[in-house]
């Protein structure tokens, strides 16, 4: 085969009836439309997945929830005390001194 005929029959225009979509593996089937089909594959999928998951200790559980906590409660003191902050000074600048 000439190097003229490959380039003439990727020139087809039956040869970019697919383009943009990639190219199927070898063996590999074509997509079902069937959407219980679909959904079927998608729980075996999450199911798989779920089983690699590594879940924490209960040692570890309790660390990271007092340091989600203790971390929660510098934030809202943070808020708060800028709430106070500038509530004074709205209270200062229209002089509702109370």
């Amino acid at each position: 085969m000439e190097e003229a005929d490959v380039a003439d029959d990727t020139s087809r225009s039956d040869a970019t009836a697919d383009k943009g979509r990639p190219t199927r593996k070898r063996g590999e089937k074509t997509v079902s439309r069937n959407p219980v089909k679909k959904l079927g594959r998608f729980l075996r999928e999450v199911v798989e997945q779920l089983r690699k998951v590594v879940y924490p200790t209960r040692r570890q559980l309790i660390t990271y929830s007092i340091v989600v906590l203790v971390f929660v409660g510098i934030v809202m003191a943070y808020i708060g005390g800028l709430d106070l902050l500038f509530g004074d000074l709205v209270r200062r600048a229209f002089g509702a001194d109370a």
